[in-house]
């Protein structure tokens, strides 16, 4: 049984390789992303991480850890604070917020962290777990 303040992180680097797959995964091939000339001429002065990309790591503590395999997401609330780089390490954190007695339905903190600390996204999950 998941009891609130139950936690679960998963840690992984960042690289341009990475973001290029993504961006021919999903078809996002925004220049901010993996143009460094673009990306220059922005507020960010260079590539920067798909916030999407970076919040798959939350679905990946959620869908392998916790509450982990047979979890389904209902509702996830995602608050993009700060850029992501190539070569940034992010920690995806999840905490056990909340827990329904009537159904199997439990509510999780979401979070990334950059190396130095910084909120690179905050928000909110709901999930349906296994019985």
């Amino acid at each position: 049984m998941i009891k609130v303040g139950e936690t679960a992180s998963l840690t992984k680097k960042f690289s341009e390789s990475d973001v290029r797959t993504f961006a021919d995964i999903s078809g996002d091939h925004n220049p901010i992303h993996i143009d460094p000339e673009f990306a220059a001429s922005t507020r960010f002065e260079r590539p920067i991480v798909h916030g999407m990309l970076t919040a798959g790591m939350i679905s990946a503590v959620l869908g392998m850890q916790l509450p982990g395999p047979g979890c389904i997401y209902l509702k996830q609330e995602l608050n993009f604070r700060a850029p992501v780089y190539f070569g940034d390490t992010i920690t995806a954190k999840v905490i056990v917020i909340k827990t329904r007695e009537d159904k199997p339905i439990i509510t999780l903190e979401t979070s990334c962290t950059n190396q130095d600390g910084t909120t690179v996204i905050d928000g909110e999950a709901i999930l349906m777990v296994p019985k």
